[in-house]
């Protein structure tokens, strides 16, 4: 199995490893897409973690809120990192044992 690249983070080379294993890719372009979801996810790692330390909403100097720039950061590594994956054509669908539509019986003890 090809090792990650040794820039990717602990999330990333998680991702990465995941990726190869269970999908088989070995090919330049599949690795290439597989170390840009990986670079992703650490980016959008990173971003939580600021996101959780000063918040959504960060003190302007003039007293007002602004959105923290690590939001907009989250939401862009985050439809990056999906596009990557579709890119890789990687199935994110559980597996469900018959073709269609859950039956009622699926649904339940749902509550509303």
């Amino acid at each position: 199995m090809k090792k990650p690249p040794p820039h990717l983070g602990t999330y990333g080379k998680a991702l990465y490893s995941g990726l190869i294993a269970d999908f088989g890719i070995d090919d330049s372009a599949g690795l290439a897409l597989a170390t840009m979801a990986a670079e992703c996810l650490d980016r959008l790692r990173d971003a939580q973690a600021l996101i959780e330390k000063h918040g959504m909403l960060v003190s302007t100097d003039g007293g007002g809120l602004k959105t923290n720039g690590a939001v907009a950061v989250e939401h862009n590594s985050h439809n990056r990192m999906l596009a990557a994956l579709r890119a890789l054509n990687v199935d994110l669908e559980p597996l469900r044992d018959r073709p269609g539509r859950p039956s009622g019986a699926d649904w339940k003890g749902r509550t509303k």
